[in-house]
């Protein structure tokens, strides 16, 4: 039986942003390989290509040239629509912003990327408050995003991500609106369901502290990747 593909590849991705004088190099050729199961950080200054590299993997931005291998496939060769079901069912997304619809429950909002899946309500409610359980908020599925905290919050965005049963969970800044003690619980939950539950993690961040979380750490700079290894605590 041959290997598995890796979850996500990149071959000498490059991304353009205008043209002629006005032009910015964002990735200047990148190769990066992401095994399935893995906690990865990715680091580097503002400029350095991290969130472009971030956008192309979740589907939300394309490679001027080189090829982004999803699972062996080469995702550049898929259509929009394509692009689309590879998002809505392989990748979920936590965002720094937690994106929660305000006037509406945490249940009902962990239940809409099933609503757009066309999954019969009763399932819907079930598996909402089953992803809801495993990030510790059993017994709010009825509070409105108003009466929780915003480490609640945010757990209510990485349920709604995890409800679709995505293989990689993509976190960009997931940290960035938390005070410090609740950064940290936010960071135990995400390792724990990549330790316990074996989902992929791919997190950009530019605090070391929450880096630290991460089995691996890609710093960029430049548009290419300036360094990658393993944390300290995984080493």
């Amino acid at each position: 039986m041959a290997d598995a593909p890796p979850l996500i590849e990149f071959r000498d991705v490059r991304k353009i942003y205008g043209s002629g004088e006005a032009a910015v190099e964002a990735l200047s050729g990148v190769d990066l390989v992401i095994e399935e199961g893995e906690f990865v950080a990715i680091m580097g200054p503002s400029g350095s290509g991290k969130s472009t590299a971030m956008n192309i993997v979740g589907c939300l931005d394309t490679p001027t040239s080189g090829q982004y291998l999803f699972k062996g496939i080469s995702v550049g060769s898929l259509g929009r629509r394509q692009r689309t079901l590879l998002r809505r069912n392989f990748l979920g997304f936590v965002f720094q912003g937690f994106n929660l619809l305000p006037r509406t429950t945490a249940l009902e909002n962990v239940e809409l990327p099933l609503l757009y899946r066309g999954t019969p309500p009763d399932e819907r409610r079930a598996l909402a408050a089953d992803a809801l359980a495993r990030v510790g908020l059993a017994g709010r599925e009825r509070h409105s995003s108003a009466e929780l905290s915003g480490g609640q919050q945010q757990r209510v965005a990485i349920a709604r991500a995890l409800v679709t049963g995505p293989d990689v969970l993509l976190a960009d800044e997931p940290t960035g609106n938390l005070d410090t003690k609740t950064s940290y619980e936010i960071m135990e939950l995400v390792a724990s369901l990549n330790r316990e539950q074996g989902i992929s993690v791919v997190m950009v961040t530019h605090e070391p502290d929450v880096a630290a979380y991460a089995g691996r750490k890609i710093v960029f700079r430049d548009g290419l990747v300036e360094s990658d290894g393993l944390t300290r605590d995984a080493a």
